[in-house]
């Protein structure tokens, strides 16, 4: 049984960047109780080395609407990367939501052999569609979707799994 490159893309990103919102509505919400500085939110990391809150939700959305893209054969739309607050981090997510609801499942089923060369500072990488979605986008998605939950929780946001996990999106 073959599994559509489209229902394990798009919808898996809806699901997961719509429960992000969700867990950003939970933080505004901890940050307006306890009055604390939203800034402190926004720069608040795990350790030392890791990237902050900010660059979290920026990256699941980076990898969400980077792989549509990509896959889709479509233009990578433009990000300002000047977020400043839970509010600006919102919006981002809307416009990555808004992106990939666009990508339609023919754009992307059948894309699985698809030859994708991806520019890195360090150089390229060439993937078929498969891999660049199985191997790489969904992990890192996965990887800075979590991590930015992790950081909330680890500053004592009220989050849960289910915040985390969104709601299934149907294909």
């Amino acid at each position: 049984m073959s599994v559509s490159m489209y229902k394990v893309s798009a919808p898996i990103f809806l699901q997961f960047l719509n429960g992000l919102s969700g867990v950003l509505d939970k933080a505004q919400a901890h940050i307006e109780a306890k009055k604390l500085d939203e800034s402190f939110i926004m720069g608040m990391r795990l350790y030392p080395d890791m990237h902050n809150f900010t660059r979290q939700v920026r990256a699941s959305c980076d990898h969400a609407v980077n792989a549509c893209a990509r896959i889709a054969g479509v233009d990578i739309p433009a990000f300002e990367n000047n977020e400043a607050t839970i509010a600006d981090l919102k919006k981002r997510i809307e416009k990555a939501v808004a992106f990939v609801s666009s990508i339609k499942a023919q754009q992307i089923d059948g894309t699985e052999d698809k030859q994708i060369v991806v520019k890195f500072g360090s150089g390229e990488r060439s993937f078929t569609g498969q891999t660049m979605l199985i191997n790489f986008s969904l992990p890192n998605f996965y990887f800075h979707t979590t991590t930015a939950y992790a950081i909330l929780r680890h500053c004592g946001v009220d989050v849960g799994k289910r915040d985390f996990m969104g709601t299934p999106v149907q294909a």
